[in-house]
């Protein structure tokens, strides 16, 4: 597993802090051991040494600077705009997960159509930090505080919209292909793709009306569906195929990486079981390619499912032969 990847490096502000003040001053008081990824940073890849005499400091090594520089400088440098405009507290005391400070970003870049629809809390919990369940913005008060200050509310509505249909497009402006994104967590890290003239739509889950809200021209380019490989995600994957289909436009679907991790269907927060009583749980094989059919004949088997955003985008691309 890549742990440069965003999704599983699982830093801190704190942490993040500490590291550029590494990289700024060449050494930090700041602790930073006890971390997996920081840990991988000391002992596999040799960047960061304790300073000798004085197990308390921690020193950067020559190339720790050149790997700062590419993996983790720009997102700090985005973080910390990001606080400033927004006007938002971002000392060291801060916990927010680095993953909860791309969902802020997202929900400042996106706060039009989310307060045109806006949920009640819990729906807007379980649906934007999406796998920390319906009560986490209870729980973490000042992400709550932060999501309140972006979309300048007080307070969270009781009941949800009785149509609620969000529609999220990362704009590119020279785009060389689609990807239609079946949760949103890849629209929340969006400059790879954007460097690397790729277009990013948030479907929704089954929310078929984007299909019919894309724009003529944007149907020209290859079109590439990224979803969670469990039975929902393919079931939703063939109903939009079949969309497209008859607007006479080809969809493909991205397969992950056979490095990627498995989970078991009883993971936490996960919904989607398969059907053993059915061939293929159901789905209709006419869909899918033979090494489709392979993977998920082995995911039913074994009972396993393989999350969307496990691995990066880039690398599914790279992987299925579209960059």
């Amino acid at each position: 597993m890549n742990k440069d990847h965003i999704h599983n490096r699982k830093l801190t502000w704190r942490h993040l802090k500490a590291l550029n003040e590494l990289y700024e001053k060449g050494k930090t008081r700041s602790s930073l051991r006890g971390h997996d990824y920081i840990e991988h940073l000391i002992n596999r890849k040799k960047f960061i040494k304790p300073k000798p005499g004085n197990l308390n400091i921690q020193e950067a090594q020559k190339g720790y600077y050149p790997f700062y520089e590419e993996h983790l400088l720009p997102y700090f440098q985005r973080y910390k705009d990001f606080f400033e405009q927004e006007q938002l507290e971002y000392d060291g005391r801060r916990p927010y997960p680095e993953e909860d400070i791309l969902t802020l970003m997202f929900i400042a870049a996106n706060r039009d159509t989310l307060k045109q629809e806006l949920t009640t809390q819990r729906t807007f919990s379980t649906k934007i930090f999406k796998g920390k369940g319906s009560k986490y913005l209870e729980q973490q008060e000042s992400v709550r505080k932060a999501v309140c200050k972006i979309l300048d509310i007080q307070h969270f509505p009781e009941k949800d919209p009785k149509n609620l249909q969000w529609r999220f497009v990362v704009d590119c402006l020279q785009p060389a292909l689609i990807v239609l994104c079946e949760n949103i967590n890849y629209l929340k890290d969006p400059w790879p793709a954007k460097a690397n003239h790729v277009e990013l739509w948030y479907v929704g889950g089954n929310n078929i009306r984007i299909i019919e809200d894309i724009p003529d021209e944007k149907l020209r380019l290859p079109i590439y569906y990224s979803c969670d490989w469990d039975y929902l995600g393919l079931k939703i994957f063939i109903d939009i195929k079949t969309k497209l289909e008859k607007k006479g436009v080809s969809l493909s679907i991205l397969m992950p990486p056979n490095t990627i991790d498995r989970l078991p269907v009883d993971s936490p927060d996960h919904y989607s079981f398969w059907n053993h009583n059915k061939p293929l749980s159901g789905l209709d094989t006419s869909y899918f390619e033979p090494e489709h059919l392979q993977l998920i004949q082995e995911l039913i088997n074994k009972d396993e499912w393989i999350e969307e955003e496990a691995s990066g985008l880039l690398e599914i691309l790279v992987g299925n032969g579209r960059m």
